[in-house]
């Protein structure tokens, strides 16, 4: 099930011990009895029909029972380590982390670093709210053990495999490096000034400004050894000179600003065309590429799930479509 339901029926699926991870409007969570669950608020959903917004009254299902056996686990800001070092060794780590807090930001610096992060998959999304409320109502996760919520901790549901099952993570990505200037950055993170480009050192703000690319419908593509991933623009400040950013950038990596894509929903079509639905147990996709492709209403595929602030497959990504398989 990969799927919106209704409250009444989330509350019967839970009652009847069945595992879930849920996302939905806070209003609708705010529901749910305590059980063996995890979610997250967002009102932005992609089903196979098209986008949708839904503002009460049901939650978007993802019905883990069949995959495997799942357990659930809270870890604050300091404590992050511990998605993937309490893993299974087969398996995967379903994660949820509130957007705009120090869970989220220190998800994104350290994920990639951490042990065995590559070894047992981590896939998940970045809770959020309905843009009209953004920096007036805060994202929450839920703890369904307890039916509490939390506005800065993740909350992972960890899925063991049997012995004859194997998890991948796939990841599809629209954006395309444009191969004009190459961008370098000294230091990472989510917030950065000063970016060397084709070997000169600039203000990023005022360089975005006086190419035209400060509108941040264009990610940043890194080159993480031939593997694209995009980091977007979230607030281009050009009288401080600062330039935040809803994923994290990385020293040592090229960086180039990603080609236009024309039409959204024809190029998902056409990326997940070949996709075999089969096995897919969760997806989710980027807040963004619903907004600056008018997603809402416009089916693009059969791959259904929350529409999110921020997608997770090993580490923290923009702009993507984020997929988890049982082989």
């Amino acid at each position: 099930m990969n799927t919106l339901i209704t409250v009444a029926e989330a509350i019967k699926l839970i009652q009847s011990g069945t595992p879930l991870s849920l996302a939905g409007p806070e209003s609708a969570l705010d529901q749910l009895p305590a059980g063996n669950w995890i979610g997250g608020t967002i009102p932005y959903f992609l089903l196979p029909a098209g986008g949708t917004v839904v503002t009460e009254g049901h939650v978007f299902a993802t019905d883990l029972s069949g995959v495997g056996s799942v357990s659930v686990a809270t870890y604050g800001a300091d404590e992050l380590v511990g998605i993937s070092g309490h893993a299974p060794d087969n398996g995967f780590a379903l994660t949820i982390i509130p957007f705009g807090g120090q869970t989220h930001a220190r998800f994104a610096a350290d994920a990639a670093s951490y042990p065995d992060a590559f070894i047992k998959p981590t896939v998940g999304w970045i809770a959020g709210v309905h843009l009209s409320e953004l920096g007036k109502v805060t994202p929450k996760v839920y703890d369904g053990r307890t039916a509490t919520k939390h506005e800065d901790r993740a909350v992972v549901a960890y899925v063991t495999l049997p012995d004859d099952k194997l998890a991948t993570l796939e990841i599809v990505n629209l954006f395309e490096p444009d191969g004009n200037e190459t961008l370098r950055f000294e230091e990472g993170g989510l917030s950065v000034r000063d970016v060397t480009i084709n070997g000169e050192t600039q203000n990023l703000a005022a360089w975005l400004v006086k190419k035209g690319l400060d509108h941040g419908k264009l990610p940043l593509v890194g080159d993480f050894a031939g593997a694209h991933l995009n980091a977007s623009l979230q607030h281009v400040d050009a009288a401080s000179g600062l330039v935040k950013l809803y994923a994290p950038v990385f020293s040592g990596v090229d960086y180039h600003f990603a080609k236009p894509v024309a039409d959204y929903a024809g190029a998902f079509r056409a990326k997940l065309a070949d996709v075999d639905p089969h096995g897919v147990v969760f997806g989710c996709n980027c807040i963004l590429n619903f907004l600056y492709g008018e997603l809402e209403g416009k089916a693009i595929g059969g791959v259904a799930g929350p529409v999110t602030f921020g997608e997770i497959a090993y580490q923290l990504l923009n702009q993507t479509l984020v997929m988890v398989r049982v082989h």
